[in-house]
């Protein structure tokens, strides 16, 4: 029996994303989500958030640089991904990325209203 490697978040976009394009006109964007929890600590409520780097590729990417901008709630489904790189030192280093497979965007459609109208009139 194989692995399951699933991540499922909801979360606020931390910055607008980065939009990259490799080589091959690849598309690649990338941005931090912070998802947050209440917590009882020693009888007192506190919120702890935590970070993820995102990255999305191809189609996923162009929708997302469209539609993604910061403080932006979304729902996503990825998996999570390690890789290696080395520093401008020549330090390797490890890093662990949500790889996104499909996004959804949450909130009131009046979130989204105004984006759509001034996007039209463009």
């Amino acid at each position: 029996m194989s692995g399951i490697n699933k991540v499922v978040l909801v979360g606020h976009l931390g910055k607008d994303p980065e939009f990259r394009q490799l080589e091959n006109q690849i598309a690649v964007v990338s941005f931090p989500l912070a998802t947050s929890e209440i917590v009882n600590i020693n009888g007192v409520r506190e919120e702890q958030t935590e970070w993820h780097n995102v990255v999305m590729w191809r189609g996923l990417a162009e929708v997302a640089v469209k539609y993604l901008s910061k403080g932006k709630l979304i729902y996503l489904e990825g998996k999570l991904r390690t890789r290696q790189f080395e520093d401008k030192m020549g330090v390797k280093k490890y890093t662990t990325e949500v790889l996104a497979e499909n996004f959804t965007l949450l909130g009131r459609s009046s979130d989204f209203t105004s984006e759509r109208a001034s996007a039209e009139k463009e």
